[in-house]
C-alpha cells in the first residue's frame, strides 16, 4: 500500500508544474479576418508579474525558414486574479490585458514559445531555440506537422486549431482530477478558465449608435454589464485621443451602474468651433475597472467630423483648372536640357532629377504624410483624393489593417514587382522631412518610396488594379479617366529618374519593363497637366528636392518618346501659357453648342474621347461648333497658329 501511495505521489509531481507562467489557450485564425486572435497566458498564482519574460512568434513556412517574426514584452503586466493573461487584438472579448495588432499571428504551421529572456535576444529572423525557453507551441490550421520546428521547441505534437468563422474554436489546456495535462480545441474562453472554474468576471461593453457624428451634435454612451452588479459599480472613462480632448466636447465622465442594475450612459455633447482641425477620432476607454469588473470592448474609436475644412482655389481632377498654381522649380532648373536630343537630352534630364548631390529618398512610412499634402482633395482639406476611382476619402480613412473596405492606401503607379522596387525594415519609420537617404539613379530601391510614383487610391481599387499593364487596366468603369496623364507622366519619370526601368510597347514579362508605352503616350497627350497635378509636384519637390519635368515641361515626352525624338530640344519651344489667355470656350458644360473666342485665327478642332480616340474634327471655326455627341467628358484640341491648346469639355 506505501509503494502504490508513493508512486501516485511521484506521478503527481511529474504532472505538475516546473513553470512560473504556461500557454494556456490560443486561438490564431479567428475568424479569417483575424480580427480575433489571442494567447492567453496562466500563472501557477494569481497576480502574477510578468517582468522578464518575452512572448516569441515563429514562422514554419519555408520563407519563414522555423524563425523568429515577432516578439511581444511582457513587462509591467501582471496575470489577474484568475492567474491568466490575455494578448490579443482589439475583437477579442473580453478585452485582452496586452494589446497587439491584428492578423499578426501566422496561422501555421508555427510555433508560439514563452521566454525568460530580453527582446533583444530575438532579433527578427532568429532559429527557434530552447534557450531560455519556458513553455511553448507549436500548431497549425490543419497544416501538415512541421517535424523541424517541432525538434527545435522540444515538442512532441502538433496541435490543430479547427475553428471556422460559424464555429470559432480555440486550442485549449486542461487538467483533469488526476493532474494530467491535455490540450484540445472548444469554443474560445479569453480571460475565463477553460473548464469553468475560477472567479467569475463581469465583463462592461461600451456602445454608441453611429461611429461618426458632425461637430456640434449630440450623442449617448452606453455601458451594460453582463449580469447586474451586486453593488454600486463607479467608474470613469476617457475621450481624450490625440487632438481630441477636454476642449471638443462636454459631458459627465463618472458614472455608476446602479446596484442590482446593468446599465447607464452618458450624454456627450460636441463643441462646434470655428478652427480647421481636421476630423478626429474621440477614443471611448475605461480608467478604473477592477476584477471582477473587466471591460467587455474598449478603445472604442468614434469619428468627429470637422465642418471648418477649407477648399483649394484650384479644382479636383474631374473639374480640372490651369495656372492657378505656379510651378517652384528654382530658376534655371532645366537649362542645362537646351540644345540636347535623343540619349544626350535623356543622361541630362537624369542628372537633374537623380543629382545625388541634392536630391533626397524619404521612407515610404513618410510617404503617407506626403500624400496627405499632395494628394489632398481641393474641395475638402479633410480628405485626400483618391487616384482610380476619382473621389475625396477621408485622411484619416487610410487602411491599418487587414479589412480594406472604405479604405485608401498608397499606390505605386509603377508597380513594386514590376520595377524591382523591396522594402527594408528603416522603410516602416516616418523620420520626417528632414531625415533621409542620399540617392543617386542607380538607387533603384528608392522607387519604393519615390512620391512622385506614389498615389493616394482606394485599397480595394489598388488590390483589383494589381500589377497590370496600362492598357490592360484601364480604370474602373463609370470614371472619367481623369487620372490617365498624371499616372502616364508618373512612370515616364520613373524611366528617366532610375536607372533599370523602361517603359515599352506592349505587355511585357520582364521585371524592370511595363507596358504600354503607346497607350500611355496617348494618355499624356489627351489629359494635360493641370493645377492639382503642378501642386503636388510642388510638394513633393519639397520632401525630395526633384521634380516630375513631364508636369513642368510636358512637351518634353515627344522629345523623348514621341513625335520628335532627335530633334534638339528648346525650352521657347514649349507652349506658351500666356499665347491663349485671351482664349473663351463657352459654356462648360453645355448642352452641346459651344462658343470660341480669342484665337487671332479661326482655329481647327478634334474631339477626344476620354481615352483617346478621335471622334470629330472642325475646321475654321467661327463663332461656335454644335458637338453632337452623348453626354460625358471629352478633349478638345484647338490649334492656331501652329500652336495648340486642349480643354476638357462636358456636354450635359
Amino acid at each position: 500500500m506505501k509503494r502504490l501511495l508513493i508512486l501516485f505521489v511521484l506521478l503527481s509531481c511529474s504532472f505538475g508544474w516546473s513553470q512560473d507562467l504556461i500557454i494556456n489557450e490560443f486561438d490564431p485564425d479567428s475568424p479569417s479576418t483575424d480580427t480575433a486572435e489571442f494567447i492567453e497566458l496562466k500563472s501557477q498564482t494569481p497576480n502574477f508579474s510578468t517582468d522578464g519574460y518575452i512572448l516569441v512568434f515563429f514562422n514554419g513556412s519555408s520563407s519563414g525558414a522555423d524563425s523568429s517574426y515577432m516578439v511581444i514584452d511582457l513587462n509591467g503586466y501582471t496575470t489577474d486574479n484568475n492567474g491568466l493573461l490575455v494578448i490579443g487584438s482589439e475583437g477579442v472579448s473580453p478585452f485582452p490585458q496586452v494589446l497587439i495588432s491584428e492578423n499578426v499571428i501566422q496561422n501555421g504551421a508555427d510555433a508560439v514559445g514563452v521566454y525568460q529572456a530580453s527582446v533583444s535576444d530575438f532579433p527578427e529572423g532568429t532559429l527557434a531555440t530552447q534557450d531560455n525557453l519556458i513553455d511553448a507551441m507549436v500548431y497549425g490550421t490543419n497544416d501538415s506537422d512541421d517535424t523541424d520546428l517541432l525538434g527545435l521547441m522540444g515538442e512532441t505534437i502538433q496541435y490543430n486549431d479547427n475553428g471556422t468563422n460559424a464555429n470559432p474554436r480555440s486550442i485549449q489546456r486542461f487538467v483533469d482530477g488526476m493532474g494530467i495535462e491535455s490540450f484540445s480545441t472548444a469554443t474560445p474562453t479569453p480571460r475565463r478558465e477553460n473548464d469553468g472554474s475560477g472567479i467569475d468576471i463581469n465583463p462592461v461593453s461600451i456602445s454608441v449608435m453611429e461611429i461618426q457624428y458632425d461637430e456640434g451634435v449630440s450623442f449617448d454612451i452606453s455601458f451594460t454589464s453582463e449580469t447586474n452588479v451586486t453593488s454600486d459599480l463607479n467608474f470613469t472613462i476617457s475621450l481624450d485621443n490625440f487632438g481630441f480632448n477636454s476642449s471638443d466636447f462636454s459631458g459627465n465622465l463618472s458614472l455608476t451602474i446602479l446596484n442590482g442594475q446593468n446599465s447607464t450612459s452618458t450624454t456627450i455633447s460636441l463643441v462646434d468651433d470655428a478652427l480647421d482641425e481636421g476630423d478626429e477620432v474621440l477614443q471611448i476607454r475605461f480608467l478604473d475597472l477592477m476584477e471582477p469588473i473587466v471591460p467587455s470592448n474598449n478603445f472604442v474609436e468614434v469619428r468627429v467630423v470637422d465642418n471648418d475644412f477649407t477648399m483649394a482655389a484650384w479644382g479636383t481632377p474631374v473639374n480640372p483648372t490651369n495656372g492657378i498654381v505656379q510651378s517652384t522649380e528654382p530658376i534655371g532648373y532645366y537649362d542645362s536640357l537646351d540644345g540636347l536630343a535623343d540619349t544626350a537630352l535623356r543622361q541630362a534630364l537624369q542628372d537633374i532629377v537623380a543629382d545625388p548631390a541634392t536630391v533626397r529618398a524619404q521612407t515610404y512610412a513618410d510617404v503617407i504624410d506626403i500624400l496627405l499634402e499632395a494628394d489632398q482633395n481641393p474641395e475638402n482639406s479633410n480628405q485626400v483624393w483618391l487616384l482610380y476611382t476619382e473621389q475625396g476619402r477621408a485622411k484619416l480613412d487610410l487602411q491599418t489593417g487587414s479589412s480594406n473596405a472604405g479604405k485608401w492606401n498608397r499606390e505605386h503607379t509603377y508597380p513594386r514587382s514590376r520595377g524591382g522596387f523591396f522594402d527594408i525594415e528603416e522603410d516602416e519609420i516616418a523620420d520626417g522631412i528632414d531625415v533621409f537617404w542620399t540617392t543617386k539613379a542607380d538607387s533603384l530601391r528608392h522607387g519604393n518610396s519615390d512620391a512622385h510614383a506614389l498615389r493616394a487610391a482606394d485599397a480595394s481599387e489598388n488590390s483589383s488594379r494589381g500589377n497590370q499593364h496600362y492598357g490592360q487596366y484601364v480604370g474602373p468603369n463609370g470614371t472619367l479617366g481623369s487620372f490617365r496623364g498624371d499616372v502616364a507622366r508618373s512612370v515616364l519619370y520613373m524611366e528617366i529618374r532610375y536607372n533599370g526601368l523602361e517603359v515599352v510597347d506592349g505587355f511585357p514579362t520582364d521585371t524592370g519593363q511595363l507596358g504600354d508605352l503607346a497607350t500611355l503616350l496617348d494618355w499624356h497627350r489627351n489629359d494635360p497637366p493641370d493645377d492639382f497635378e503642378m501642386n503636388r509636384n510642388n510638394v513633393v519637390y519639397n520632401w525630395q528636392k526633384n521634380r516630375n519635368p513631364f508636369i513642368d515641361q510636358p512637351l518634353l515626352v515627344e522629345y523623348i518618346w514621341g513625335t520628335n525624338v532627335g530633334d534638339a530640344w528648346d525650352q521657347s519651344l514649349n507652349v506658351d501659357e500666356d499665347e491663349f489667355s485671351e482664349v473663351l470656350v463657352y459654356p462648360n458644360p453645355t448642352n452641346g453648342r459651344l462658343y470660341v473666342y480669342g484665337f487671332n485665327d479661326k482655329p481647327n478642332a478634334e474631339v477626344y474621347s476620354i481615352d483617346g480616340k478621335l471622334l470629330k474634327h472642325y475646321k475654321s471655326i467661327d463663332d461656335y461648333i454644335d458637338l453632337d455627341l452623348a453626354p460625358g467628358l471629352y478633349l478638345m484640341k484647338f490649334t492656331s497658329n501652329n500652336r495648340s491648346m486642349i480643354k476638357k469639355i462636358i456636354i450635359k
